[in-house]
């Protein structure tokens, strides 16, 4: 290797070992946590939280009431529903539209959330927490004509749960039908103090109480250096050495054309400024019943797997494997030619793009002037996120006018592209964080999501230089269809899906139980790594005519998952002569009958014929077995297999 080349690598190395030594500490100040083992695991095991469910019908001094409870393991907390922007993520408590039911106010906590005042990750902002137990209420109304006895409300509380060292979201389905309901605390409907949510930055109160009397200009120039700060998050880490490449390669350049890109850099990133301030006066502006905070867009999961999936893509082109179609967006194999130097859009979509993943980064002072924006009008919010904006962009506007700044920078050479291929690991780390904050149920649907993005960027960047726009065109419609079919399949066949049926685990007890209660037992040995089972379950066991029967007849459904090593499972598969799944065993109510075993593939027919012989009924269902069929091999044979 030549002199040359290792002064190239040597610079090139200097350079990212100071941009991640920079992205390192500013983590460490905020305690960032990119997601340990327990975080990696996409969301909450269903350990940290659990939710339940309850309403109470109206009577005459009290509306009808909607009651749910979370419980959350020791050691651990959730944010109350009325924690403040631009910290932890809120509580959030949604009913499903479909039952008719509407909320009337806002939910309360029967016991309130502990509260401080942080001085660590978001100083000065007031945190209220929910530790062991926390039930809400709110007053509901219920649908005209509809008995209470037998409605059934459902929804989903979702939020984060976090103990010292890391938080993971949660998401967790509720079923309310009619209780007893709890004690509500003096004063009754409304009774619960909520955070006021207003006054000055950093001087809040520990009962949410805040002063007042801070002047605006004063949260605007914390808005401003909270923006500045932001450029040494590490969310915004790869991003900044992009830039880092940009200002290289401005060198030698007009003052004017410099300052002109670095303009249109700062319009990027102004634009999802106020995109975001939109968002966040949203219900401010009648345009919505509520709004978001910033950083709240990555608690929705569609826009997580869509920052995952394009940060990936940014990824492969960072590394070669294809050019993203954007006229100096720097990320070409050849850095150094004229062809792709930055330009006018290049720099504009760099700036949108580092603004978006900035958001789910707060340095200090922006968590308290975030809080701030909820009590004021929509004048002050756009006011205080231009501010922010402003901080974020002042490195440019400062570069742009004063080239100087950066002249330490070495000439462009080979060094950017070796630089960029590095960043393009960093960007792939940045892939495997967005992958943690992702609900684990999404995680399959994504990772092959992730898959299809890779094989429609190697489709993309085999195009020769030489090809002409038909060929272009033809290739890119291919691997825009590839990512779509990919995707679109991904998350129809691969993601939760609520059950039909009212399955509960599997035991021998729970087993012995319901067939002494003269009950029909359904258990289906299943397993995550099985996708037989799955396509069992999708297309044959969870279906409207087999919920229909297992209502109707009474009928048991157990699970038994096999996922992980269970000798108990293993020994009730042994007793039923297999060692293999996919399985589905019914046994009847009458114990002196051996069960029906359905091995291998399923259809809905052959589901429906077991359950009709083990209840002895005398049907048929589509092509196959009749009941009396199946009643005559399990007199011949008591554990006779379908």
């Amino acid at each position: 290797m030549s002199r040359t080349q290792n002064q190239h690598h040597m610079t090139c190395a200097r350079m990212l070992c100071l941009v991640l030594a920079v992205g390192w500490q500013t983590a460490e100040a905020q305690q960032f946590n990119f997601g340990g083992l327990e975080s990696f695991s996409g969301g909450s095991t269903d350990s940290e939280v659990t939710a339940e469910a309850e309403f109470t019908p109206a009577t005459d001094d009290r509306p009808a009431t909607l009651f749910v409870t979370a419980t959350i393991a020791d050691g651990y907390h959730i944010s109350a529903i009325d924690q403040a922007a631009g910290g932890p993520l809120p509580t959030k408590i949604v009913i499903d539209p479909k039952a008719g039911v509407e909320v009337l106010e806002e939910w309360q906590p029967i016991k309130p959330p502990k509260s401080h005042i942080d001085d660590e990750v978001w100083v000065g902002l007031e945190l209220r927490e929910h530790y062991e137990k926390v039930t809400w209420y709110a007053p509901i109304r219920l649908p005209a004509n509809a008995d209470p006895a037998t409605l059934t409300i459902s929804g989903t509380i979702e939020g984060q749960a976090c103990n010292p060292h890391t938080c993971v979201p949660f998401e967790q389905s509720i079923t309310a039908e009619q209780g007893d309901g709890v004690e509500l605390p003096a004063g009754g409907m409304g009774g619960a103090e909520p955070a006021t949510g207003t006054g000055s930055v950093g001087m809040q109160t520990v009962d949410g109480a805040a002063d007042s009397e801070t002047p605006l200009l004063t949260i605007l120039a914390y808005g401003v250096l909270g923006g500045l700060i932001l450029n040494l998050m590490p969310c915004v880490l790869p991003v900044i050495g992009l830039k880092v490449l940009s200002f290289a390669e401005q060198g030698g350049q007009s003052r004017a054309r410099i300052l002109m890109l670095n303009l249109f850099y700062v319009a990027g990133l102004m634009t999802v400024f106020m995109v975001l301030a939109t968002l966040a006066a949203l219900a401010k502006l009648g345009l919505s019943s509520e709004s978001f905070g910033w950083g709240e867009l990555y608690t929705l999961t569609w826009f997580k797997v869509s920052m995952t999936a394009l940060v990936f893509a940014m990824a492969l082109s960072f590394l070669g494997i294809w050019e993203l179609p954007i006229p100096g967006f720097a990320t070409s194999g050849k850095a150094t030619e004229l062809a792709t130097r930055e330009g006018p859009l290049g720099a504009f979509c760099m700036g949108v793009f580092t603004t978006i993943l900035a958001t789910p980064c707060s340095g200090p002072f922006l968590g308290p002037v975030f809080g701030f924006t909820i009590s004021q009008s929509a004048s002050v919010i756009y006011a205080i996120f231009a501010a922010v904006g402003l901080g974020m962009s002042l490195p440019y506007l400062l570069i742009g006018m004063f080239p100087g700044l950066v002249s330490w920078l070495p000439k462009p050479g080979a060094w950017m592209d070796t630089l960029k291929n590095l960043l393009g690991f960093v960007l792939l780390g940045t892939v495997v964080y967005l992958f943690s904050t992702i609900n684990q149920g999404y995680f399959l649907a994504t990772l092959t999501l992730i898959f299809g993005i890779w094989f429609s960027c190697w489709l993309i960047g085999r195009l020769p230089v030489t090809a002409d726009s038909v060929q272009r065109r033809n290739t890119w419609l291919e691997a825009v269809a590839a990512t779509a079919v990919v995707g679109a399949f991904a998350f129809q066949f691969l993601t939760p899906s609520s059950s039909m049926l009212p399955w509960q685990p599997y035991s021998p007890q729970a087993l012995a139980a319901a067939r002494a209660e003269g009950k029909t037992v359904m258990v289906d040995f299943t397993a995550q790594w099985c996708p037989t089972c799955k396509t069992n379950l999708k297309f044959a066991i969870n279906r409207p005519k087999v919920k229909e029967w297992v209502e109707e007849n009474d009928v048991v459904p157990l699970l038994a998952d096999w996922t992980d090593r269970n000798e108990m499972i293993k020994q009730a598969l042994r007793e039923l002569n297999s060692q293999s799944i996919p399985l589905l065993a019914i046994y009847p109510a009458d114990s002196s009958r051996g069960p029906i075993v359905i091995p291998d593939l399923l259809t809905q027919g052959r589901v429906l014929e077991a359950l009709a012989a083990a209840s002895s009924q005398a049907s048929v269902y589509g092509k196959g077995t009749t009941a009396s069929k199946l009643r005559n091999m399990q007199a011949s044979n008591p554990q006779s297999r379908l």
